[in-house]
């Protein structure tokens, strides 16, 4: 389905997501029109879903980032799930296998904050367990 020259664009929009055309012609020595053409496909067929910005958090007072294991009762997975993914303060929410049910990133602005958003998580129906673990640095985005 993918040939070299789809990989290639893949890879080029993982390292800079807003990769012109022109760029991406000239990476793959193909037209702009035919780089457009291939970006356009990734698109329609679901491969490339969206652009995002990767934002350094601790540049916006966020000093404190973690990677949260919740663990639910089984009847309450999916209604927890909702109420946490209507929540500011997590970037990111996935449902997993393996030692925990969900996995949130978290965002605070100290260990305080932190703290007060565990707590909320806790008081929420059905939630049975909160592990946090502290990001120290990100190695790969």
């Amino acid at each position: 389905m993918l040939d070299e020259k789809d990989w290639k664009i893949i890879n080029l929009l993982l390292k800079n997501g807003r990769a012109t055309y022109t760029e991406i012609a000239k990476e793959l020595d193909l037209t702009e029109a035919a780089a457009r053409k291939r970006v356009k496909r990734l698109e329609n067929l679901g491969i490339i879903r969206g652009y995002r910005a990767i934002i350094d958090w601790k540049k916006l007072g966020y000093n404190i980032i973690s990677l949260t294991g919740i663990d639910t009762e089984p009847d309450a997975l999916f209604e927890v799930a909702k109420k946490l993914a209507e929540k500011s303060w997590i970037v990111s929410l996935a449902l997993t296998t393996g030692d925990h049910m969900l996995m949130a990133e978290i965002i605070a602005r100290d260990n305080r904050e932190l703290m007060r958003i565990l707590d909320e998580i806790s008081k929420i129906r059905g939630v049975k367990k909160i592990c946090p673990a502290i990001v120290l640095d990100v190695l790969k985005q």
